[in-house]
């Protein structure tokens, strides 16, 4: 059966809102421009006002008396009217000059200073339209006076420092996990190929087949259930929150693990005090289960593991010891990331590389805090802090 491949349009880019109105520098130069016409027109009637009053507090010259002006008789109460009108008039009209001179100014100067101002707005929002999930690097770096413009860079650059460290560690989560996918599915692949391509292969080569090909399949099924409750605890509300004895948890994750045990010859022992938490029973089951199997997981012959519980105030601790490789310190913080592990980076025949990254979702999702140290002569020792059960 022939598929043919069909084009798929793809959406175009979707464009910035286009601005409706002006922008804010044109709002508060008119804004500025106008408050200073208002005071400037305030003070010019007031001062129209003072002139009046001030040429009619002149004394004045007795009913009926003349002044010549001029060499020319005029009524003293005609004058005195007339030098009113023309002092108003002359602060009229140099005062309205000054009005036109000032309001030009404002306008001027408001215009420049808000485009000063908002200038590091326009890199910020120059930076954020040229980002993309390829250049997250970029960042604004805005210098000169702290002021709240430089804060809101600062805090700009502060997100694209988180977001740059997401894409990156979500890019490197895709990668790792679409190895590990791929390495089972190959080996069924080629397991499948060559059976199929045997004529004359009989029923022991079709069982052997099938069992690696369950093997295979298992692997994949512990790799998917621990991307889907690594998915689910990070960030996610726990369902309930309950006392539970992390001693008892530990002890009933290490019967499932006693024929691994002893067949290595690991030495187990375990805090006889119940400590109680305040958490989830089956994550928190699925914490200590994924601290023991990695200790047996990634021990030597006839090592040891050593699990502690205490309670020291409000935290409730869990620490599980074990020998095994070395490991250096610069290393220790990585294993928390996905598919990292103690020995080797996604090499491992077994396990995803997922504990300790769902140990570490498990504690924050209750409020609490992992950290491991190495063990000296070889080894790990991880201590989970959870709150106490009050």
């Amino acid at each position: 059966m022939l598929f043919r491949a069909r084009s798929v349009e793809r959406p175009a880019p979707a464009e910035a809102p286009a601005r409706r109105g002006p922008g804010l520098r044109v709002r508060l130069t008119l804004l500025s421009t106008v408050l200073v016409a208002l005071v400037s027109g305030l003070l010019l009637w007031l001062g129209w006002l003072l002139v009046g009053d001030v040429v009619a507090a002149v004394p004045r010259m007795p009913p009926g008396s003349t002044v010549r002006v001029d060499g020319v008789p005029v009524s003293a109460g005609e004058l005195a009217e007339a030098l009113r009108a023309r002092a108003r008039e002359r602060v009229l009209l140099v005062g309205g000059v000054a009005f036109v001179a000032v309001v030009l100014a404002a306008a001027v100067s408001a215009w420049t200073v808000c485009g000063r101002v908002l200038r590091p707005l326009h890199s910020v929002t120059g930076t954020a339209r040229r980002l993309s999930a390829r250049s997250l690097g970029e960042r604004i770096g805005l210098r000169g006076p702290r002021d709240e413009v430089a804060e809101l860079a600062e805090t700009f650059d502060g997100m694209l420092d988180r977001l740059q460290s997401a894409f990156e560690s979500q890019h490197r989560f895709v990668a790792n996990a679409s190895h590990e996918l791929r390495t089972p599915l190959s080996v069924i692949r080629t397991e499948l190929d060559v059976t199929l391509s045997d004529p004359n292969a009989d029923a022991a080569e079709l069982r052997r087949m099938a069992g690696v090909v369950r093997d295979a399949t298992a692997k994949s099924q512990r790799l998917v259930e621990s991307l889907l409750l690594l998915a689910r605890t990070e960030g996610a509300e726990l369902p309930s929150r309950e006392p539970v004895d992390l001693t008892e948890l530990a002890r009933g994750a290490l019967r499932p693990l006693e024929e691994q045990t002893c067949a290595s010859g690991l030495r187990t022992e375990l805090s006889p005090a119940p400590a109680f938490a305040m958490g989830d029973p089956a994550l928190l089951e699925r914490v200590a289960g994924n601290l023991l199997e990695n200790a047996v997981r990634y021990n030597a012959e006839g090592g040891w593991i050593d699990v502690v519980t205490a309670v020291s105030g409000e935290w409730t601790s869990l620490t599980v010891s074990s020998s095994g490789t070395e490991v250096s310190s610069e290393r220790v913080d990585g294993l928390f990331e996905p598919f990292r592990r103690a020995g080797a980076e996604r090499t491992a025949r077994t396990g995803a590389g997922l504990g300790l990254s769902i140990v570490r979702a498990a504690a924050s999702a209750h409020g609490g805090t992992v950290s491991a140290c190495p063990v000296p002569g070889g080894g790990l020792s991880v201590t989970v802090w959870l709150p106490a059960a009050r």
